[in-house]
């Protein structure tokens, strides 16, 4: 007997995500929130997820916090999600630390199953599997203070971390930093341009985005792959709100950038956000070694600017590694 329709723990890898399971098939459709409504038809369309090279299942995309134009989206889903981490009881402390207890029995029970030969069948019936995962956007573990990056210097390249592309001209607006919405990023300088203002009548925006940074997650110690999986996970674990996001991964591979090893994904993503016009939009993500220290690429290009997709992809061609 196959389990309940409803929102479980996403098997195809999404950390913090759930994916639809409508009593036969998985949907094409994640959702951090377990309580959403099932998705609608349109991304309801059964299928595994999928896995190996393509690990991510959907997509989404950062904040960018104050930008020239007004409150982004994406900033707004994610400083939500903070302000709710915030106000959480702190009997979540002793529910984490519960959770740790059953972590490492179960931990524990697989190692005891593996050294006498024992199985673990999963749910029976068929049902979906997999477990609860962690934050899909760790905080970055940093020694000391960050020091104040020096001004970019003057030469027509938008500079951010060990990475630039040459500034983009109109429509394009001008390089703007300091956007504490990136959590996984530190030096942040981004180019937009307004696609949808005020789509929501509550003052939020959407927007076409350039982003490059120095990618700073987890300890620090990580292949551009890796890093890659950071970004997207977060991306696509608390940027979007409870809005489910299909993503059809297009390219998920090792490339070269500027003499370096670098990682690329492309993904084709398609939602359906309440008074958005918008229905989807291209993601790049392209983390690139650069010594000791990794380069952050990121764009998203909505569907219904379609001539803002060359830019992006000059951009990323024309990336550098500074120094």
């Amino acid at each position: 007997m196959s389990a309940n329709p409803g929102w479980y723990p996403d098997p195809g890898g999404g950390q913090g995500l759930f994916r639809y399971w409508d009593g036969n098939a998985w949907s094409a459709a994640v959702s951090p929130n377990p309580s959403a409504a099932p998705p609608s038809q349109g991304l309801a369309g059964g299928g595994t997820p999928q896995q190996g090279g393509q690990p991510y299942g959907q997509g989404g995309q950062p904040a960018y916090g104050q930008s020239p134009y007004g409150q982004d989206y994406r900033s707004s889903a994610y400083a939500n999600y903070q302000q709710l981490q915030k106000k959480k009881s702190p009997i979540g402390w002793w529910i984490a630390g519960a959770a740790l207890v059953i972590v490492i029995i179960v931990v524990a029970v697989i190692a005891i199953r593996a050294v006498t030969g024992g199985t673990d069948t999963g749910t029976t019936g068929g049902g979906p599997v997999g477990q609860p995962s962690q934050d899909a956007c760790p905080p970055p573990i940093t020694a000391s203070p960050e020091p104040q990056p020096p001004p970019p210097p003057a030469d027509g390249r938008v500079h951010g971390g060990p990475v630039s592309y040459p500034q983009l001209g109109s429509p394009w607006g001008p390089p703007g930093g300091d956007y504490a919405g990136v959590p996984f990023g530190s030096d942040v300088r981004t180019q937009m341009v307004l696609v949808e203002p005020d789509f929501d009548g509550a003052g939020t925006n959407w927007v076409a985005s350039i982003l490059v940074a120095e990618l700073q997650a987890g300890d620090g110690f990580f292949t551009p792959e890796q890093g890659s999986q950071i970004v997207v996970k977060c991306i696509l674990g608390k940027f979007y709100g409870n809005n489910p996001v299909n993503s059809n991964v297009k390219v998920n591979e090792k490339i070269t950038i500027d003499g370096h090893e670098a990682w690329l994904v492309e993904s084709q993503l398609t939602f359906d956000i309440a008074g958005l016009e918008t229905k989807g939009e291209l993601l790049i993500v392209a983390i690139v070694s650069a010594g000791n220290r990794s380069g952050l690429y990121y764009a998203t290009i909505p569907d219904t600017t379609p001539e803002l997709v060359q830019p992006a992809r000059d951009a990323l061609e024309n990336l550098q590694v500074d120094g």
